[in-house]
């Protein structure tokens, strides 16, 4: 399944109803994805692709808000 269609607004929701995920955020602002990462709570396990080109303090910022529960992958 692909993740990449759904809004922001319904990745938020599925994280914050236990889902964890893998996408491909190559695309998504450091906003969006702190939005999402947050939205799990630290409770669920969320995967963000695509995330090379990241500044280190978005990549830290993004972590902080998913609270140990976010995984990067380039």
């Amino acid at each position: 399944m692909s993740f990449e269609p759904r809004t922001t607004d319904e990745l938020v929701r599925i994280a914050m109803s236990g889902g964890g995920f893998v996408l491909d955020a190559a695309a998504r602002t450091t906003d969006e994805l702190v939005r999402i990462a947050m939205a799990g709570g630290g409770k669920v396990r969320l995967t963000f692709r695509g995330m090379a080109a990241r500044r280190t303090d978005e990549l830290v910022r993004i972590a902080m808000a998913g609270q140990g529960s976010v995984s990067f992958e380039g």
